[in-house]
C-alpha cells in the first residue's frame, strides 16, 4: 500500500471547480472547461487546451455514460496532471456511449509524456462513479470544497 497511492484530489483545487456551467452545447461546455482548467498555474493556454480537448473528442466521445464525461487534453503546456471539475444543471448532449446527457465533467490536462498517473487517476474515477450515491452527492454539492470532500470520502471509504 506504500505511498504510490494516487489520489484524485491531489490533482484538484477548489478554484478549478465550477458548479454552474453555463454552456448548452458540447463545444460551449468544452470552451468553458478549457477556460476553467487554464486558471491553473501549471497551465496557461486556453486555446491550446480547447483545441486538444476538441481533437480528443473527434477520436470518440469522452461521455462515458451515466451522465459523466471525462474530456482530456494531452499537451506540452501541462507541467503536471491537472484536473478541473464542472457540473451543469442541464443535461448536455455529448454523444455519450449510452446516449444520456452529461451533467458531471472531470477534465484532465496532462503532460504528453506522463500517462501513468493519468491512467491511474482515470481508473479511480471510473470506479467511483459507478456508484449512483456518489454521483448524486456530486450533483448536490453546494461548494467546491464539498466536491473535494465528497471525492476524498469516497476514495478513503
Amino acid at each position: 500500500m506504500g505511498n504510490n497511492i494516487v489520489k484524485i484530489t491531489d490533482y484538484m483545487t477548489e478554484d478549478l471547480i465550477n458548479l454552474q456551467l453555463k454552456g448548452k452545447t458540447k463545444e460551449a461546455v468544452l470552451d468553458e472547461l478549457a477556460s476553467l482548467i487554464s486558471k491553473s498555474p501549471s497551465l496557461n493556454c486556453k486555446d491550446t487546451i480547447k483545441k486538444a480537448l476538441l481533437e480528443r473528442e473527434e477520436i470518440g466521445s469522452t461521455g462515458i455514460g451515466r451522465g459523466i464525461a471525462i474530456p482530456h487534453a494531452k499537451t506540452e503546456y501541462a507541467e503536471k496532471l491537472t484536473i478541473a471539475f464542472g457540473i451543469s444543471k442541464d443535461k448536455i448532449d455529448f454523444d455519450s456511449m449510452d446516449g444520456e446527457g452529461v451533467r458531471i465533467f472531470f477534465v484532465f490536462a496532462s503532460p504528453v509524456k506522463d500517462t501513468q498517473v493519468y491512467l491511474k487517476v482515470l481508473a479511480r474515477i471510473s470506479r467511483l462513479i459507478r456508484s449512483e450515491n456518489f454521483r448524486n452527492k456530486l450533483l448536490n454539492a453546494k461548494t467546491p470544497k464539498e466536491i473535494i470532500d465528497c471525492i476524498d470520502e469516497e476514495e478513503n471509504g
